[in-house]
């Protein structure tokens, strides 16, 4: 009896595709269980808990996430904004938007809150980037899908991705980069160079919004790479064949590009409180030779003691491989330099310059050996005054380097498999090595601690009985990156739609530094300074009846209506002293109300 069509079996899959299916599942098993792994402090309780080293930056894009959201949701321009440092307001633009995360993630924000939304989105760059990784290697670059998980996971919990999940949200966003190197080589041999750099500059809009310093780091590195794989004498024949295709494609990238950042490039260069380069020293944020030797805090060799002090900061840490994991890459490249034919040789070395080009940028414009600096020019004291280049932190270059690194692993463990029976000690002496460079970098979860809460005078709205709206509120001490609470109660406020309160200061980058750079917040004031000074010291400062007036041409200033004190305030880098900050306000504005659980100072209007 014959069978019904529709009810034939279906032809076996191809076995390729089959394992491919049963490896994509895996892999995306086991980064998404690294993501939460790495992240389980915050899981506990996203509302309460925060990150021990960076609670400023986590704040920060909090404020992001619920400021992003309700601009959209709202009709107002979400980068520019007068909610923060009040009168002057900040350009977004120059600082981390992540515009197209706020707007994405918006609906999630108002049901969960920025907290348990910034949360989610940490978690899910963490595997993103890794299955990113994981899916070119896999369907561009190689045949087994072990070798491509090793790199994919690799490169996506490198030493320096779990450092940067210290609570930014834009260098987490790693799975951008492989999405950009696809698009960019899909143009060499494109049919339809107009879609495929349509489609290349939709891609390079929504890099920009969420990780600008890894956009143009992705550029240049892609720049090194292709001029050196071009160059190659295996390669230049076609290299030339392929050009003008490959232009025509990058020019419609460019126009899509800039239609689509018209607006942000135009801000960011020429906007209202820009500036120009970083308020960052490029001296400190740059790597030690030695830190691509070291180990990283946030792994297993860091737990054992092995971990070092030589980033500026834990959220720092862009390269620290350790000695054998340099070693292993070291003898992958022989090996496959050894085995390769003049095609695989022009692109390891491409993928080999890349690497020291970019190690050697991020040792900085001066160079450092465990700590001491040595008088040696480097090659980014010259490129370091060029535009753009002046804003960004020759650290982060480093980053670059995980990727090839990773790379290289994945092309030896395809070279390896490989490998006929009879070499089978050798085979196991190489995965010893693998297992010898790797196992020290398994990552461990990030510190956390317990956040003071919100008080209850913003969850509950009471606020909006001593403020107008759009008015002004500031906290005691002001808004700055290491006293984060106000941007987070605005958030607050702003998540569930309680409406809109200003504050003066924040935690931004904006003008005001030397030589007309950037700084981090706005100049200081008498009032924020006098109110800081009371905080970390513990004493109340002296008061003179010229304080109190550089305090009321303050308050004019930012046209504050009233001052808060929580019971409780969050001090990013040390403790504060809340009784002497109460004594302090007091005795320049007179005796404080109880309004809640917070202390407050009604100010009079003009």
């Amino acid at each position: 009896m014959p069978t019904s069509p529709s009810l034939a079996p279906s032809p076996a899959p191809p076995p390729r595709v089959v394992r491919h299916r049963r490896a994509d599942l895996t892999v995306a098993l086991v980064a998404l269980a690294l993501a939460v792994w790495v992240t389980s402090g915050l899981w506990r309780d996203p509302n309460t808990r925060t990150i021990t080293v960076n609670s400023s930056d986590q704040a920060l894009f909090e404020w992001l996430l619920a400021f992003g959201g309700h601009a959209v949701t709202h009709g107002d321009n979400p980068l520019f904004t007068y909610l923060v440092n009040v009168p002057d307001g900040v350009n977004l633009a120059v600082n981390t938007s992540i515009t197209v995360y706020a707007v994405l993630f918006a609906p999630l924000t108002y049901l969960i809150g920025p907290p348990a939304t910034f949360l989610v989105i940490l978690t899910l760059n963490l595997a993103a980037t890794a299955l990113a990784w994981y899916w070119l290697l896999s369907r561009h670059l190689l045949r087994s899908p072990l070798a491509a998980a090793v790199g994919g996971l690799f490169i996506g919990f490198s030493p320096g991705m779990v450092s940067h999940a210290n609570a930014h949200l834009n260098w987490t966003a790693g799975w951008l980069v492989p999405l950009l190197i696809w698009r960019t080589f899909a143009l060499r041999r494109s049919r339809h160079p107009l879609r495929d750099g349509a489609i290349l500059g939709a891609v390079v809009a929504v890099a920009f919004s969420i990780a600008a310093e890894g956009l143009f780091f992705t550029a240049l590195a892609l720049g090194v790479f292709v001029a050196v794989w071009a160059l190659h004498p295996a390669h230049r024949a076609e290299a030339r064949a392929v050009l003008p295709t490959f232009l025509r494609g990058l020019g419609v990238t460019a126009v899509v590009a800039g239609v689509l950042l018209a607006y942000p490039l135009w801000l960011h260069f020429a906007g209202p409180q820009r500036f120009h380069g970083t308020g960052f020293d490029a001296v400190i944020h740059s790597e030690d030779v030695v830190a691509y030797a070291a180990y990283p805090r946030r792994s297993l060799a860091g737990e054992a003691g092995l971990g070092t002090q030589l980033a500026p900061n834990p959220t720092e840490e862009n390269s620290f491989f350790g000695i054998p994991l340099l070693l292993l890459t070291v003898a992958c490249f022989v090996m496959l330099w050894r085995r390769a034919d003049a095609g695989r040789r022009a692109t390891l070395w491409a993928l080999g310059v890349t690497a020291a080009v970019f190690t050697v940028l991020s040792f900085g414009p001066v160079a450092k050996v465990d700590g001491r600096r040595v008088d040696l020019p480097m090659p980014f004291d010259l490129l370091g005054h060029l535009p753009v280049v002046n804003a960004a932190l020759p650290a982060r270059l480093a980053l670059i380097v995980a990727p090839v690194i990773g790379v290289l692993l994945a092309y030896a463990v395809e070279e390896l498999r490989a490998d006929p029976p009879r070499r089978r000690r050798t085979r196991l002496a190489w995965w010893a090595g693998f297992a010898l460079a790797l196992l020290p970098l398994v990552p461990t979860p990030l510190l956390t601690i317990e956040r003071e809460p919100i008080p209850r005078f913003i969850t509950a709205g009471t606020w909006r009985e001593y403020v107008s709206p759009g008015g002004v509120l500031t906290p005691v001490p002001l808004t700055l990156d290491v006293y984060p609470d106000g941007q987070r109660w605005q958030a607050y406020a702003l998540a569930h739609r309680q409406g809109e309160f200003a504050i003066p200061s924040g935690f931004f980058l904006g003008p005001g530094g030397p030589d007309g750079r950037g700084r981090i917040g706005p100049t200081p004031r008498p009032f924020g300074a006098l109110v800081d000074q009371a905080g970390r010291s513990g004493l109340v400062p002296i008061i003179t009846e010229g304080s109190v007036q550089e305090v009321r041409a303050d308050l004019r200033h930012w046209r504050i209506e009233t001052v808060v004190l929580a019971d409780e305030v969050h001090g990013a880098k040390w403790p504060v002293d809340e009784e002497a900050i109460r004594r302090t306000v007091t005795a320049l504005l007179g005796p404080p109300e109880r309004v809640d659980d917070v202390w407050l100072w009604r100010v009079p209007q003009g």
